[in-house]
């Protein structure tokens, strides 16, 4: 979703009206509805040939491909390709071109709010796609070493490596815990917007409930005795 963020930021930083019509909430809705269906396939080979099993000689249990073809395909498609690769080759160009368009924003007749909100949103995206890029090439790299033919057989330099992958497995993960954070901290519309809601809207709606619960509890106690 980050690379489609990428690219809808991108268009709407762009000087030509033409490719700014295409981002508007109808594609980003069918986008979004296409990605979560792609994602959905491309999940269902792994329900077929990922099995727990037992190493052999550490009696770990592990989840992992049975079938040989369908571990390369794993190893070399999916991680280094579509959840390495292109991902972060996508979002750090569309990050750059957008990047570039907000540098020559304020030599655009741009109403001053919607500037202003470019150059905000622009900012949380670009932040999000460094992040990410420190986050996947780590492990997209270490992962190709593990599997890569020339890897020597010394058990000290496979067991770093081992480390090095958990490691950076982790650091994978933040991709997915980061985001709000990451607006939390760059977008002040962001702050303001997020202690509007808890404490405006729903801190509020809880202490109205809460003077209800005690008055109506208050009304119906001489009723009781």
């Amino acid at each position: 979703m980050i690379s489609l963020a990428t690219i809808d930021q991108y268009l709407v930083t762009c000087s030509r009206p033409s490719w700014q019509q295409w981002s508007n909430i109808k594609l980003a809705h069918r986008l979004s509805l296409a990605v979560i269906i792609f994602c959905i396939l491309l999940g269902i080979p792994y329900m077929i040939y990922f099995n727990i099993i037992e190493q052999p000689t550490s009696y770990k249990i592990i989840c992992t491909s049975t079938n040989a073809a369908f571990f390369q395909y794993h190893i070399y498609v999916y991680i280094i390709c579509l959840a390495g690769v292109v991902p972060v080759t996508i979002t750090v160009l569309f990050g750059c071109l957008a990047y570039r368009n907000v540098q020559q924003l304020a030599h655009r007749t741009v109403p001053l709010i919607r500037r202003e909100l470019d150059k905000q949103l622009t900012t949380m995206v670009l932040v999000q796609v460094v992040h990410n890029f420190f986050a996947t090439i780590p492990y997209t790299i270490v992962t190709a070493i593990n599997y890569s033919s020339i890897l020597p057989n010394d058990s000290v330099i496979i067991a770093q490596l081992q480390f090095t992958n958990v490691i950076t497995i982790y650091l994978y993960y933040l991709n997915y815990t980061s985001p709000f954070y990451i607006y939390l901290g760059v977008s002040e519309r962001f702050r303001h917007q997020l202690i509007y809601v808890l404490f405006e809207i729903h801190l509020k709606r809880w202490r109205r409930r809460q003077v209800n619960v005690d008055i109506g509890g208050g009304a119906c106690r001489p009723s009781e005795a």
